[in-house]
């Protein structure tokens, strides 16, 4: 028992080691006075700190890039993406997970987020459990993850246990690994492919990551996400053109995506998805080129799903 309590205790002193030096930890100086701002100067202090963060993910953007092309080619090889994360950053995980299949058309299984403590830890929050590396070892063994998938690490302090326990094993697995963190990579001590550690330095609350890191790591998961998707076809110019049409709201902008794209009115629009069954490029195919319904599909299956190349070829 006496083994066990100077384990804890000597558990305990190497946390508080370790987060009385990460820059997310430390006493932010510029707005050491908001206790007695007003809501306004409170207001003008938190934004001017938000305006921080845009730079410091500017400073990571080959690394960002670099994520980008191992997400694209891990899904033309038949692979997945997975964000592990705990707390906030494992719901900026799941968020961005949510939004890829309506978006872009993807299937749900295609990007997936997994949070420590599980769906239940999405509502309310479920302490400890991120301190527990074997419960990310075994949400990513659940997927059965392998060579061809992604594992993208979430954790702004560089430190969380069941994100490293993800980690470890999506290397043991062969999988590429990324890591997201808003600390220097000199206070992550997992191996990964892709470092991303977007510094962000002292948050407006000390040690509420709620904050800039939260929105370092929406802007990176964004651009990862996002940039991929565009690199797999399903953009053209700068338009969204493989949403699912899964509500009405949907389907109405899928129609003025037709008609916008292809300089044709409402009622043609509505008549070229209805043909399609709501594939917006296949009708945008028809639309630009003058093509059948079969002609078109044949043009984007050769051109990997490029509307642009399609059109060029």
């Amino acid at each position: 028992m006496s083994s066990t309590r100077e384990s804890d205790e000597q558990s305990r002193h190497t946390l508080f080691n370790q987060l009385k030096n990460l820059q997310t930890e430390q006493q932010n100086p510029d707005t050491i006075g908001i206790d007695l701002a007003s809501s306004l100067e409170i207001a003008e202090m938190i934004n001017r700190e938000d305006a921080k963060v845009a730079d410091a993910v500017n400073s990571r953007l080959p690394q960002i890039a670099e994520a980008i092309e191992a997400v694209r080619n891990a899904i033309l090889n038949g692979g997945r993406l997975f964000y592990f994360g705990a707390g906030t950053s494992g719901r900026l995980g799941v968020v961005d997970a949510a939004e890829i299949p309506p978006t872009f058309g993807t299937p749900p299984e295609l990007v997936h987020g997994f949070m420590a403590g599980g769906q239940e830890a999405m509502f309310v929050a479920q302490e400890g459990i991120e301190d527990r590396k074997e419960e990310g070892v075994r949400d990513l063994a659940s997927v059965d993850a392998g060579p061809n998938d992604v594992v993208c690490g979430l954790a702004a302090s560089g430190r969380t246990p069941y994100v490293h326990g993800a980690i470890e094993e999506g290397n043991r697995r062969g999988c590429t690994t990324i890591f997201v963190t808003t600390v220097s990579a000199e206070h992550v001590s997992v191996d990964v492919d892709v470092m991303i550690d977007v510094v962000v330095g002292p948050e407006a609350i000390m040690g509420s990551t709620r904050m800039k890191s939260a929105t370092a790591q929406k802007m990176v998961l964004g651009m990862i996400s996002t940039g991929a998707m565009v690199r797999l076809g399903k953009v053209y110019e700068n338009v969204m053109v493989d949403l699912m049409l899964s509500n009405d709201k949907l389907k109405e902008r899928a129609k003025r995506i037709v008609m916008l794209l292809g300089d044709v009115d409402y009622e043609e629009a509505d008549r070229l998805l209805g043909i399609c069954n709501g594939h917006v490029k296949t009708a945008l195919m028809m639309a630009l080129a003058g093509l059948s319904k079969s002609e078109a599909e044949e043009k984007l299956a050769t051109s990997e799903g490029f509307i642009r190349r399609a059109l060029q070829e």
